[in-house]
């Protein structure tokens, strides 16, 4: 059996255009040789059969690599284009690499917010929200700084004046974090109104992460699919009271106590 002729190597020194020259000489294979040479692998271990098989597609690899480094490097670029991160949604990417040209059409060529009219019209052409042109347009206008001044005239203050801190206060944080304990406590100490088998359902359909469906829970108890529904009801029933009246009574806590500190 003669030896198999080597398979040829990208290299750097080589480079691109002598590899896809190199393996243009390995002809490609008609259906009944491909399958002929797939069986003689598969069923003899053909080491020559193997080489023929794969030196007979590697022209259609290159083919294939290429719109994988192409999409890597078009990745790339969006991800490195600003400070900010942007957007990788399919139509980000498609805004990305597409919106000026949009804009070129239109003659909408200045710098800023595009007109409404404008923007409804770049986004039917490129498929696309009218709030994805918008974000992407400002986007693609270049990353400013916070400090810089709202106008390069007067006394108008900088950019990081007008940023809103959408979150609440630290004394509102606090205040919902001490009533999510509470409700917590308080669940904890209603479910002691429960009876054994009720507690059983009620956490295994309300609380659960992953609830049991009333058909187990049917069979664990011997009772039928309708009759765990109905414990399930009324234990949900007895608990939410129960919650309702110790959450009353832990709110009503703090202000007994504040009108029974005598005044100074």
């Amino acid at each position: 059996m003669a030896r198999a002729a080597a398979l040829p190597i990208l290299t750097a020194e080589s480079g691109l255009t002598r590899y896809l020259e190199e393996i243009r000489r390995f002809p490609m294979l008609e259906p009944q040789d491909e399958y002929m040479l797939a069986k003689r692998w598969r069923e003899h271990g053909d080491r020559e059969a193997a080489h023929r098989l794969v030196t007979s597609h590697l022209r259609l690899v290159a083919t294939y690599a290429m719109w994988w480094i192409k999409a890597a490097i078009q990745e790339y670029i969006l991800r490195s284009w600003s400070l900010v991160k942007m957007g990788t949604t399919a139509n980000q990417k498609k805004l990305f690499f597409n919106l000026r040209k949009a804009k070129s059409k239109i003659s909408a060529l200045d710098e800023g917010d595009l007109r409404p009219d404008q923007v409804k019209l770049i986004a039917k052409r490129l498929g696309v929200t009218e709030q994805d042109v918008v974000d992407m347009n400002r986007r693609l206008g270049g990353d400013v700084s916070l400090n810089a001044p709202i106008r390069e005239e007067g006394d108008s203050g900088e950019w990081q004046d007008w940023l809103v801190d959408e979150e609440s206060d630290q004394e509102a944080r606090l205040a919902a974090s001490e009533e999510a304990d509470n409700r917590k406590k308080a669940l904890g100490e209603a479910l002691s109104v429960l009876n054994e088998r009720e507690r059983r359902i009620f956490e295994a359909r309300r609380l659960a992460d992953d609830p049991i469906t009333l058909e187990e829970l049917a069979a664990e108890f011997g009772v039928s699919r309708e009759r765990v529904r109905q414990i399930e009801v009324r234990a949900f029933e007895k608990v939410q009271r129960a919650v309702k009246n110790r959450v009353a009574a832990m709110e009503a806590r703090p202000a007994a106590a504040s009108a029974a500190v005598p005044a100074h």
